[in-house]
């Protein structure tokens, strides 16, 4: 038996990367899978297929997750066709770098509207179902960059920050509810949003990382599992770091 037997898992961003590792992660321990993403139709039919493979249900629901209507009626029609909602994975997340000097506001606002009020839309209606089941897990993706800040990221080093003061607040919250909220941390991570570095910065990265890589999403996915199963039920309003050792 799965570890995830029996749940049903909500995962935000799910068509690549972090977010899709971790529904395929969740689909090989039992969990069904309900997936949004914003425009890449193809892909979500692709994860759709290979997640039916695992013998598990699933649906993919285009939705913008910086939208609150958006997000609760997503939320709403999970609940429909599920029946329950266990796992929330707040994944969902973009990268709109500059030098704050050089910065404009419509830099700033997609970022904190995409990567840290998407998580604050779908707690906002996930909780409720949740609390009804006195039980649920919450996982943030959150960065180290927001927990040491970058150059250059400042917008999404302050959205990723947000995640953790919003993850530790909800653990405290809803604890008496049987609610835990956590957040996972990512280093360097080989995915769409860094394969567009350069050769050399990668290297950079790499040298400054204690094991001498960049992770993979499955890494991530792997502390998500963690987070997600009954062997971390003891584990709320923790920051988990994922990064190699690069934030130690």
């Amino acid at each position: 038996m799965g570890l995830l037997e029996g749940k049903v898992a909500l995962i935000t961003g799910a068509t690549r990367g972090i977010g899709r590792a971790i529904a395929l992660k969740f689909a090989a321990e039992g969990a069904d899978i309900a997936f949004t993403y914003r425009s890449q139709h193809e892909a979500a039919h692709t994860l759709i297929e290979e997640i039916e493979a695992k013998g598990v249900k699933v649906k993919g629901y285009a939705s913008d997750a910086s939208s609150f209507e958006d997000a609760h009626q997503t939320v709403a029609d999970v609940k429909e066709a599920f029946g329950h909602i266990d796992i929330l994975v707040n994944n969902a997340g973009i990268t709109r770098d500059g030098l704050m000097m050089r910065m404009d506001e419509a830099q700033w606002d997609a970022i904190i509207g995409t990567n840290l009020k998407s998580a604050f839309n779908f707690i906002h209606a996930c909780t409720p179902v949740m609390a009804r089941q006195r039980s649920g897990s919450i996982i943030n993706m959150s960065s180290v960059v927001g927990v040491s800040g970058n150059a250059g990221q400042c917008n999404y080093a302050a959205s990723k920050a947000g995640l953790i003061g919003l993850s530790k607040s909800i653990a405290k919250e809803m604890g008496s509810r049987g609610i835990r909220s956590n957040c996972i941390a990512p280093g360097f991570i080989a995915t769409d949003m860094t394969g567009t570095l350069p050769e050399n910065l990668r290297q950079e990265w790499e040298k400054q990382i204690p094991l001498r890589r960049g992770g993979k999403p499955e890494d991530v996915a792997n502390v998500a599992l963690f987070l997600a199963s009954e062997l971390s039920s003891y584990v709320t309003g923790q920051v988990i770091n994922c990064c190699g050792g690069m934030n130690c």
